[in-house]
């Protein structure tokens, strides 16, 4: 007895079809009335994002996205209100407008009018229109947002950060690159430390402050007294930071990801103070800091030996220092020394001898290396990419 496709229980194609890309679950749905059924299963679309360019009216997207139980959507292009999208996805748990540059806070405070409980991850990157207005309406009423993205909206300010404040407590996820009106105070609201006004966002793991020209190290003491479960900061190209601020982060227990990269203020003296407190870094970037060079790998073993992921990119290191750390990086996997140009064959070979477990390493514009040094990298036994400049070796 043949058994053909069609005599599968409409259960078992939900399975089959939940594997199939985004694109194909929705061709298999024009096959026939029984695939059709079974394509429109919520298993089949769990975790799916729809990518909508909101154009014209179509009153039979919005049943459709909740028949098939999807709940996270990204606007591609927005024409019509923001308000249409609310209204027919009220279940909502992802929204990105990412690059929706005619977005204003007049639009998004005709959406926002009342409590969406189910709204989790809003991403605004880019919405340069945006000011301080709309996080007010986002702190009223968007109390269970745990990701916030603001990469780019260069018009919030500290009164926007108060605001965020004094209503999303239960914030995981904050990016404020590039918001450079952004200061001291502001992260001082974010860190509960005016409480009189707001408790602040205590529950933050991970920040992202990229970019931000005005903050100092007195940022950084407001971070590690009230962040106190923060697992990712970057600071990356934070000039007004130093390394009197790495005093501060060196006793932040629950750390795990820190990025320096191209802070210009940040030398051997700041590795000092990481490695010497109780960090417990599993990555570390200080590229393109100028000022850090042989004697911070010495600190980095001694204190910082953890390390799973280390980029050095640009630093003014060279073989002695490679030499002084490789022997308690036990657990390094990634290793970018890309544009280290004191680095020679002899470096690789201490790196090929004693990282035997590194599968990443970025060697772009070391300019010293040679085909002998790259013979002995190639030997690593985990290796999977090796990075040479505009083209990558892999496996």
């Amino acid at each position: 007895m043949e058994t053909h496709i069609s005599c599968l229980f409409p259960e078992i194609l939900a399975i089959i079809f939940s594997y199939l890309e985004v694109k194909d679950k929705g061709r298999v749905a024009q096959v026939c009335a029984a695939w059709r059924d079974a394509s429109y299963h919520k298993s089949v679309w769990r975790g799916v994002e729809a990518k909508l360019h909101l154009r014209r009216a179509n009153p039979s997207l919005f049943p459709s996205l909740q028949t098939r139980g999807i709940k996270k959507v990204q606007i591609l292009s927005l024409r019509r209100s923001l308000s249409y999208v609310i209204q027919g996805m009220p279940q909502i748990e992802s929204l990105n407008l990412c690059g929706c540059f005619n977005l204003t806070d007049n639009g998004l405070g005709h959406a926002f009018v009342q409590d969406i409980p189910s709204l989790r991850v809003l991403n605004l990157s880019l919405c340069k229109q945006i000011t301080d207005s709309s996080l007010g309406r986002i702190a009223q009423y968007l109390k269970n947002l745990e990701v916030l993205e603001l990469g780019g909206c260069s018009n919030i300010t500290n009164t926007g950060l108060l605001l965020i404040a004094w209503g999303l407590h239960g914030l995981k996820s904050l990016n404020l690159r590039s918001c450079r009106h952004v200061s001291d105070v502001g992260i001082g609201h974010l860190s509960g430390m005016t409480r009189s006004a707001a408790e602040g966002c205590l529950s933050l793991e991970k920040l992202t402050l990229q970019d931000c020209q005005k903050l100092t190290d007195l940022s950084l003491k407001h971070v590690s007294k009230g962040l106190n479960k923060l697992r990712v900061l970057n600071l990356s190209f934070c000039g007004g930071i130093s390394d009197a601020g790495m005093i501060h982060l060196s006793n932040m227990t629950h750390l795990c990801s820190l990025n320096l990269r191209s802070c210009d203020n940040i030398s051997d003296t700041g590795v000092m103070h990481l490695a010497m407190g109780s960090l417990k870094l599993s990555g570390l970037d200080v590229s393109f800091c100028d000022k850090i060079g042989d004697q911070s790998l010495a600190y980095i073993a001694q204190g910082l030996y953890q390390l799973k992921s280390l980029s050095l990119c640009s630093c003014h290191i060279s073989d002695d220092g490679i030499n002084r750390m490789v022997r308690q990086m036990h657990e390094l996997r990634t290793l970018n020394i890309g544009q280290c140009v004191r680095i020679t064959d002899k470096g690789l070979e201490l790196i090929a001898d004693h990282l035997t477990q590194l599968t990443g390493i970025d060697l772009y514009g070391c300019t010293k290396i040679t085909k002998r040094g790259l013979e002995r990298i190639t030997q690593l036994p985990c290796l999977k990419v090796l990075n040479l400049g505009l083209w990558q070796m892999t496996e």
